[in-house]
């Protein structure tokens, strides 16, 4: 039945198709019609970070920057839902049009720009919500922020969301904040990982729980940039790293009418990359930082792979808006397989 909506869907702009698609699933949920469409995976029980998922597959931030969904998004069986990215305070996001579908590569270019309603508006929705499956809340800084003053907006970001939680992810690697990419590299990402810990252990010390934050890196970066990356986040002590964000090369999509639209490419076309920078991080970091592999699942062999390159968790986004609901069904067998391997 999916191909059937998504075909319809797909009629209509990018932005507007992702709004109706959310809308009705909400819908669905709340006459009880999703148990109906949908069949949840068999447990697949995995440990990462301290926590215990029931599943290994989750859904990566993005789709619900608001956490708007939870409950809708929460019933279609993921392990783990990451919402986000927000920001300190709301912020539009770059003019429209801004998402563009490149259907013949199963992929997404999108320059959103971390659109959000701020930190408020997302944890009043976390705190009504009916889903109580594993969070993760994805933060990142405002546009206007100076890079230099990037630090404050971290902080003021774990700290609100602490509480609600599961794990945070730190966004470092959207290719829509100009300069946010330049985080990631030299004394900027040291200083920063420094920061985001000693924010953490605060919050620690305050609450007496302790959430494990993760950092989320672009696929864009060469080895020794990998390796850099990786002996940052050993150095600093944070306790997961998500691999990858959106690509900005086109390489892959060279000579598509919307190749040249400016924002992240995702889907299909940043599988090999992804893959790379997920297993150079696993010859740095072995186990003693989980990785999360996110980036070109469109199937069943691309969600194993990650696995075998390395990751302990994967998400989905881009695959799950072309194939739908049965891709998490499919990736969570896929990696079941590999792990018995």
């Amino acid at each position: 039945m999916y191909p059937v909506l998504r075909n319809l869907l797909f009629r209509l702009p990018p932005e507007q198709a992702h709004h109706v698609a959310l809308k009705g699933l909400d819908v669905a949920q709340k006459v009880g019609m999703l148990n109906v469409f949908t069949r949840h995976p068999d447990p697949c029980p995995v440990n990462v970070m301290g926590l215990e998922f029931p599943n290994p597959v989750g859904l990566a931030a993005g789709l619900d920057k608001n956490a708007d969904h939870l409950d809708a998004l929460g019933a279609l069986g993921f392990g783990f839902i990451e919402v986000g990215t927000v920001t300190p305070l709301a912020q539009p996001g770059n003019p429209k049009p801004r998402m563009f579908r490149l259907p013949e590569h199963e992929a997404i270019i999108n320059r959103m720009g971390f659109n959000n309603e701020g930190l408020e508006h997302l944890i009043g929705n976390v705190e009504n919500r009916r889903y109580k499956g594993i969070l993760g809340i994805n933060v990142g800084k405002n546009k206007d922020t100076p890079n230099e003053e990037s630090e404050s907006d971290y902080r003021k970001g774990i700290a609100a969301v602490y509480s609600y939680a599961d794990y945070i992810t730190v966004n470092v690697s959207s290719p829509n904040t100009p300069g946010l990419r330049d985080l990631q590299f030299g004394d900027s990402l040291k200083q920063l990982l420094h920061a985001i810990k000693d924010e953490q252990t605060r919050c620690h010390q305050v609450q007496g729980r302790y959430v494990p934050i993760a950092v989320k890196i672009a696929p864009d970066m060469d080895n020794e940039g990998v390796r850099f990356v990786a002996s940052a986040l050993l150095e600093a002590g944070l306790d997961g790293v998500i691999a990858t964000n959106t690509t900005i090369s086109r390489e892959a999509v060279k000579g598509h009418q919307h190749a040249q639209e400016a924002g992240g490419l995702s889907g299909a076309p940043v599988r090999e990359s992804s893959v790379r920078v997920i297993a150079g991080l696993y010859a740095e970091l072995g186990d003693r930082i989980p990785i999360i592999g996110v980036g070109g699942i469109t199937d069943a062999e691309s969600a194993a792979e990650k696995i075998r390159a390395g990751a302990k968790l994967v998400q989905i986004y881009t695959g799950f808006i072309y194939k739908g609901p049965k891709l998490i069904g499919e990736a969570v067998e896929a990696v079941r397989k590999e792990r018995k391997a």
